[in-house]
């Protein structure tokens, strides 16, 4: 068959490669002038530095299938995030942890007696929590949510935290040991060199041509078997019903000599900071010497129609529209919507390369059959 894939990212290459693979012809077309979407990374010509260029990407995850899967394509490396954050003058470990809860309350507690003392400190009366706020009130008290939570989730929504829901909140952990490692999955690392050789290697198999600098004509649908489209879900219909809400992120790019911060990730809890967070490049490739650092200070904001749209907005709003554009999705035949973008969901890098692979299988076998592909294999909704 001859299939279109519309997105030269995660979703695009590994639905490409797999499809490739039983011998489909895959033609791929992405606006940009490189692959890998959001996790195309470069290196900085003066420094050396690896460059995560649209923001840091740590891959983590529990999947194994996945796990060795992208070691095909290269090598990982190990790589922990440690998160710290500043607020009200001090920095602290994230996620809140045992050495966090010590520092801020000025005590020594042992983990029993840190599960006993938050318990003193958080509303106990909120028995079901349905709001971010109420969540972190119900958890970890005022103090240690004015800390690290309310500036930063104000800053990085652009809404009060009492207008989010507490799943958002609830993926984040407080451990009551020292174990400062940011994600608690089995397979954490770093491809070695970037995530775009990595993507490049997927990539590579003669059945696969790709068009960069491409933009996709929805008209031209009809020219291929299949098309599996990774952009906006509301842009393939030319946002006819109003568009979906997205945040977008700015950064401020600086470089310099030396070690400008000491790690990864330094987020910026309090409110009267502008950024969200300062990432510096070079310690996320810690097997790797450089002198010089390449830094990004993040800012976040609603996304405009010319904006890189990064986080789904998700509040009741979008959901109404959301609903309406599945039913569009639904009513078109040949066309399935696939990773972050075609299905208006925030996807860590495994689920996406999951629902990928997943997304392929789900193609062979309803060619087999003989029947249609859905436009989704997971939904949105």
């Amino acid at each position: 068959m001859n299939l279109l894939l519309v997105g030269a990212g995660l979703s695009g290459a590994v639905i490409g490669r797999n499809l490739a693979e039983q011998g489909h012809r895959i033609t791929i077309l992405d606006g940009r002038s490189h692959i890998g979407g959001n996790c195309h990374t470069e290196r900085d010509a003066e420094t050396g530095v690896m460059v995560h260029v649209y923001g840091p990407h740590i891959f983590h995850t529990d999947d194994e299938e996945v796990w060795n899967y992208v070691n095909a394509f290269t090598r990982f490396l190990p790589y922990k995030n440690r998160v710290k954050t500043t607020s009200q003058g001090a920095v602290y470990s994230l996620p809140i942890n045992l050495h966090t809860i010590n520092q801020f309350y000025g005590k020594t507690l042992r983990p029993d007696e840190a599960r006993a003392f938050l318990e003193t400190q958080a509303d106990t009366s909120i028995t079901d929590p349905q709001s971010f706020e109420e969540q972190a009130l119900r958890f970890v008290g005022p103090d240690l949510y004015e800390a690290f939570f309310k500036g930063y989730t104000e800053k990085q929504w652009g809404c009060s935290p009492k207008d989010l829901p507490a799943a958002i909140l609830k993926r984040l952990p407080v451990r009551f040991n020292y174990d400062d490692n940011y994600f608690f999955h089995r397979f954490q690392g770093m491809p070695e060199n970037g995530y775009t050789p990595m993507i490049e290697a997927i990539l590579d198999h003669p059945g696969i041509t790709v068009h960069l600098d491409t933009m996709f004509d929805p008209d031209t649908a009809s020219d291929y078997d299949h098309v599996f489209y990774s952009g906006p879900l509301d842009g393939y219909f030319d946002y006819r019903l109003g568009r979906l809400g997205y945040r977008t992120l700015d950064f401020e790019r600086f470089s310099g000599q030396g070690d400008y911060q000491g790690c990864a990730v330094m987020n910026y809890g309090d409110r009267d900071t502008p950024w969200t967070r300062i990432t510096e490049h070079k310690h996320f490739s810690p097997w790797e010497s450089h002198e010089g650092t390449v830094c990004y200070r993040e800012y976040a904001r609603e996304c405009s129609a010319d904006d890189i749209p990064y986080y789904p907005i998700r509040l009741v709003e979008e959901k109404a529209l959301l609903t309406d554009y599945v039913a569009l999705a639904e009513a078109t035949p040949g066309v399935t919507f696939v990773g972050r973008l075609g299905t208006y969901r925030y996807l860590d890098m495994d689920v996406t390369i999951r629902e990928a692979l997943d997304t392929a299988r789900a193609f062979l076998d309803h060619t087999t059959e003989g029947s249609a592909m859905p436009a989704f294999v997971k939904s949105p909704l």
